[in-house]
């Protein structure tokens, strides 16, 4: 009988089924063969035995996570048949188990290192030796863009190969800069400090990581909490998604030298991470969700508020939406730029808005929605045409759902001042406890997994970003594009290097 746990869920450890390696193998590629469902966590940890490896299947008709496991003895040889020659989207988790354990993936396609952490199983190996594909040929050239960039960002290594223009290959390489954020939630036993952690996964992410944190830490608590306190935390959410999305359509319109789009866009950021300072004293919502309860309860004063700051937002956005996206300059250069097929999206296991842009509606409000999105339920939006213009378009969608959600909630939804619960940083975790929490954060699905030692103490912890399934679609998507159409293609996606790099 497989486990099957819902989101947010935690479970003793004596229930997790140890399976035969090729049974586990079977039964992985049986339930990934099927559309609807996909690996949401593949890692392992050490066990008093040996390693022990944990699957996480999201099946999104069932509402489900199948939850598999098997057992590498200490005696065993440390070499398994690899399960992407069946799943292709195996590839990266097989890639992390195989430099943090010296796992050997037998006929793995792509055995290379993900990340270079300084306690992986071969700690000389060194980010500057990595393999890059190569061709050999006296007409093509090599163009190599980063580690370091002229912005902000973190560090990242493109390496295109072109004739001409016409990229024929990209290969992206991370993990420069290994902060072992996972091993920092094991060596911080405060939750107060993990909290920060969680905040800091990704700086663009700080309600997303926070959200999946809290409830995970709640479910491994085995309290409930008010309905009020999940649903302020759904509304911090959907916020965080509008104001990013945003700011991706106005860099998009940068990107393409549309300075009325870029500066008008920019500008309705600001108005929603400013509310954002107006509700918890923070732009990007740092300190607004805690444990057990919240220092910012979501008052009446703050719901006018949010609904004359989203008046304003709307008549605005709508008003230069009209305009930017029938240019035909912006037309022409996002049409059939960057496309991504059904096909290859189902192949690298993608989630979140740029899978949706290739008609494969993952959503974690739907498919696995925690109390909040049940009890206002979100309808999900998908396309077709897998290109940038695609995901410039979803992005507008998606902030125009948001919004209406939002306006459902105030509507019908009556927020109490009184009697809201204060955070509790102490709370008491289940001994020999399996827990995993799901949210659809603006990028796509975040996954965090817990397993507590025999005293009730983290003693693991599995972080899996959105960035970790789809950096391989923005390499097969620039096939064929000439090389100075990468700042759009990659903009579109705007996936996370800090969030990749844990």
């Amino acid at each position: 009988m497989m486990l099957r746990l819902k989101n947010n869920q935690s479970v003793d450890l004596d229930k997790l089924e140890i399976l035969a390696y090729d049974a586990f193998s079977s039964l992985a590629i049986a339930l990934l063969t099927e559309e609807a469902n996909h690996c949401a966590a593949y890692f392992a940890y050490k066990h008093e035995l040996g390693l022990q490896f944990i699957m996480a299947i999201a099946d999104d008709t069932h509402h489900d996570l199948i939850i598999l496991s098997h057992l590498l003895k200490k005696e065993d040889n440390k070499t398994l048949e690899s399960l992407t020659q069946s799943i292709f989207a195996l590839h990266i988790f097989e890639r992390e188990l195989h430099e943090n354990f010296g796992i050997e993936f037998k006929n793995h396609p792509w055995q290379k290192p993900v990340r270079f952490p300084q306690n992986g199983a071969n700690p000389n190996l060194q980010i500057n030796d990595y393999p890059f594909y190569t061709i050999k040929s006296k007409e093509l050239h090599e163009v190599g863009v980063g580690p370091i960039h002229a912005g902000i960002i973190e560090p990242g290594h493109f390496r295109f190969i072109c004739n001409g223009e016409k990229v024929l290959h990209l290969e992206i390489q991370l993990g420069y800069q290994h902060r072992g954020v996972e091993q920092l939630f094991l060596d911080k036993k405060q939750n107060l400090q993990r909290h920060l952690l969680a905040e800091n996964i990704a700086g663009d992410t700080v309600i997303g990581h926070s959200n999946v944190f809290v409830k995970l830490i709640e479910s491994l608590s085995d309290k409930e909490f008010s309905e009020q306190l999940q649903i302020e935390r759904s509304l911090a959410l959907e916020l965080e998604r509008i104001a990013i999305h945003t700011g991706d359509i106005s860099a998009l319109c940068t990107d393409a030298a549309y300075l009325l789009g870029a500066s008008v866009f920019g500008t309705l950021r600001t108005l929603i991470i400013n509310f954002m300072q107006f509700w918890c004293g923070n732009r990007f919502g740092k300190s607004l969700v805690r444990m057990g309860g919240t220092h910012f309860p979501f008052t009446e004063a703050l719901k006018q508020e949010l609904r004359t700051v989203l008046q304003a937002f709307e008549t605005q956005f709508e008003e230069m939406v009209c305009l930017a996206y029938r240019l035909p300059s912006i037309q022409n250069r996002f049409d059939f730029s960057g496309i991504l097929t059904k096909r290859q999206a189902q192949l690298l296991g993608m989630v979140g808005i740029s899978a949706r842009v290739c008609d494969l509606p993952r959503d974690i409000r739907v498919s696995h929605p925690d109390f909040a999105y049940q009890k206002f339920t979100y309808q999900t939006l998908s396309l077709e045409k897998g290109d940038v213009f695609a995901r410039f378009l979803l992005k507008k969608r998606d902030i125009r759902n948001s919004i209406a959600w939002i306006k459902t909630v105030l509507d019908n939804f009556e927020f109490s001042e009184t009697n809201c619960e204060k955070p509790n940083y102490n709370l008491a975790l289940k001994p020999n406890s399996f827990a995993i929490s799901l949210t659809e954060a603006w990028r796509g699905e975040i996954c965090h997994c817990a397993l507590t030692d025999k005293a009730g103490a983290l003693k693991h912890y599995k972080i899996t970003d959105p960035s970790m399934h789809n950096w391989k679609a923005l390499e097969l998507s620039m096939r064929s594009m000439e090389i100075s159409d990468f700042p759009i293609n990659n903009k579109s996606y705007n996936l996370s290097y800090c969030g990749h790099d844990l």
